[in-house]
């Protein structure tokens, strides 16, 4: 059954109108919703702990699904970086979903590959789109591969050629189509 919406949420330096985030709402066939997290709402740079944030996109998926009528299992979740990792710690703790898209998934701290930030992924059992650059000092394609193996659910893994962790506008076309895809095959 087609997702009946997707919650996009932001980087830990970014906000919801990111220009991605913009051209993807225009862009895709199910209704986006951009979700801003409260640290960048109330104008502070810094991110609150994970579990303010993840309380937030609770309420925000409460809000978004009772709008469109649904329950949360017909929304794909996902984002950018830190939100994406967000959403995925949200779906590891029970909230159903119908998937997950995470775009540059922050696999650990640059230099600091023993910091894995994977922990939950055996209980994530949904379908899963890692979007990331085969560049980004966030997580190399060997090690990303390596730790999505874990994830229940059935994964898809998409390379933007020569891309860190914050791809280049010229490649925004293509992360879209692969979002498109995603969406249509759940």
């Amino acid at each position: 059954m087609r997702p009946a919406g997707f919650l996009l949420t932001h980087g830990a330096g970014g906000g919801a109108d990111h220009r991605l985030f913009l051209a993807m709402e225009a862009a895709l066939d199910v209704p986006v919703r951009r979700m801003e997290f409260p640290y960048r709402r109330e104008g502070r740079r810094a991110p609150d702990r994970a579990p303010k944030l993840m309380a937030s996109i609770l309420e925000e998926v409460d809000e978004f699904s009772s709008e469109l009528g649904v329950g949360p299992d017909r929304l794909v979740l996902g984002g950018r970086s830190m939100g994406g990792r967000m959403c995925s710690m949200v779906v590891a703790d029970g909230l159903p979903a119908a998937g997950l898209v995470l775009l540059s998934y922050p696999l650990h701290p640059p230099g600091k590959p023993d910091r894995l930030r994977v922990e939950h992924f055996d209980r994530v059992g949904v379908p899963t789109l890692f979007v990331n650059g085969d560049r980004d000092p966030f997580g190399s394609p060997d090690e990303v591969e390596r730790e999505i193996a874990a994830i229940d659910g059935p994964t898809t893994l998409h390379w933007l050629e020569g891309q860190g962790h914050d791809p280049k506008p010229a490649w925004d076309a293509e992360i879209i189509d692969v979002v498109t895809r995603f969406l249509a095959s759940q």
